[in-house]
């Protein structure tokens, strides 16, 4: 097995753990955050009726740097859930490593007001 398809499958088997242990409820949406190599995408979900509550993205978001991008983008994120009445989540790392621009996003969301 090469390298890239081990990496691949150690992603899928941890966020397949995640995700077994987490579930976006209407008093506890999911935060969910998908990281590509350029952007990060994140989106506050209530998995009983499977809609998007509050979402954001960091392709609008002028940053020095990836990690600075994903904090102002966790701190746009709560301020959407905020409007929208939610306070209160689960976060779902999407099988990333809780580090680098993961928990930048995770410290930005709670510095916005989001308690998870």
């Amino acid at each position: 097995m090469n390298q890239d398809k081990a990496k691949q499958l150690g992603k899928a088997r941890r966020a397949t753990r995640v995700r077994a242990k987490i579930t976006g409820t209407a008093e506890r949406p999911r935060l969910s955050v998908f990281k590509s190599n350029a952007h990060m995408f994140a989106q506050i979900i209530d998995d009983t009726t499977g809609k998007t509550l509050a979402s954001s993205h960091t392709k609008k978001i002028k940053a020095d740097n990836k990690t600075d991008a994903g904090f102002k983008m966790g701190q746009a994120l709560a301020k959407l859930a905020k409007e929208a009445g939610i306070t209160k989540v689960v976060f779902d790392r999407g099988g990333n490593l809780y580090h680098g621009r993961m928990k930048a996003v995770a410290d930005g969301a709670r510095d916005g007001g989001l308690d998870f």
